[in-house]
């Protein structure tokens, strides 16, 4: 028994307390702990390097790339200044050449205008002496000659003109103008010159027929009682229609004139027929208005 006592003693002996074991555990977890932060610490430092390295290559492959597009944008704009430097230099000689022709050409007018007239007073001068040498009282004579006879020629045709308009027996319109009969009355007032006379003959009824400037419809004739009605367009407006006597004039204006007033004139009614004269005044006739017979 005493032999089983110190066994049982020598086992309890050899058995570690409760708390040593506990504590033993908790060392070995935290040394794990330990190990396993330092696996991990060890890990992320190494892939961050290796990020750290990656982004430092791709920002000097970046660099680079910029380096090289801003060297070869550099390249190519000393390449176009040496360009522009090149024409700036051809244009600047060719101006400079240009210049001078133009002095030159300038001086050769200048000598050319000093030649002809130099020239032109030699040639006056030569003239004027050969005129001097020729020139006697005969010349003169008969150049005075001429010169009378010519006077006395526009002298008489002023005077016959003059005769001509004392001597037109017509009547006159209520503007003044002269109102002719026939064929050889409108021949005197053409030589006065004071208005252009169209004669025309229309026949048929609505017949139209151009007159100068001037469209006349025939509508209507009454030869017993010398009258009839015709519609006129002139510049492309055509005014309203309008009854009309034999030689009784009809006026009218053209579109936005200021001169005078043309006239028509019928000198002859028959059935569906009229003939007569289309009148017109001279671009420096003054304007006249019309009290009665204007359209």
């Amino acid at each position: 028994m005493a032999e089983d006592n110190d066994r049982t003693t020598v086992v309890e002996r050899d058995r570690l307390p409760g708390w040593a074991v506990g504590t033993m555990v908790v060392l070995a977890l935290i040394a794990l702990g330990g190990v396993g932060l330092g696996w991990w610490a060890t890990n992320y430092t190494q892939t961050s390097r290796q990020n750290l390295t990656s982004d430092m290559q791709a920002l000097r492959s970046g660099y680079s790339k910029d380096m090289d597009t801003v060297q070869q944008r550099l390249t190519a704009a000393e390449k176009e200044t040496s360009d522009i430097q090149d024409d700036l230099t051809v244009v600047t000689k060719r101006l400079q050449i240009t210049q001078g022709q133009l002095t030159k050409a300038r001086a050769e007018a200048k000598q050319i205008r000093e030649d002809d007239a130099k020239q032109l007073a030699d040639e006056d001068s030569k003239v004027t002496s050969q005129l001097s040498t020729k020139a006697n009282t005969d010349d003169v004579t008969a150049v005075s000659g001429q010169v009378g006879v010519v006077r006395t020629d526009l002298d008489a045709t002023k005077s016959d003109l003059s005769d001509t308009k004392n001597n037109l027996q017509m009547a006159r319109s209520e503007l003044g103008t002269l109102i002719a009969k026939n064929h050889d009355e409108i021949d005197e007032l053409r030589k006065l010159g004071e208005r252009d006379y169209i004669e025309f003959t229309i026949t048929g009824r609505g017949k139209e027929q151009k007159v100068g400037n001037v469209t006349v419809l025939l509508h209507s004739t009454n030869p017993s009682k010398s009258s009839y009605n015709v519609s006129l367009t002139v510049d492309d407006k055509r005014m309203n229609d309008k009854n009309g006597t034999i030689n009784q004039p009809i006026f009218f204006y053209a579109q936005g004139s200021k001169r005078a007033p043309m006239e028509i004139v019928v000198n002859t009614i028959e059935k569906n027929k009229v003939t007569g004269y289309l009148s017109i005044p001279k671009a420096n006739q003054p304007v006249a208005s019309a009290s009665n017979g204007g359209m």
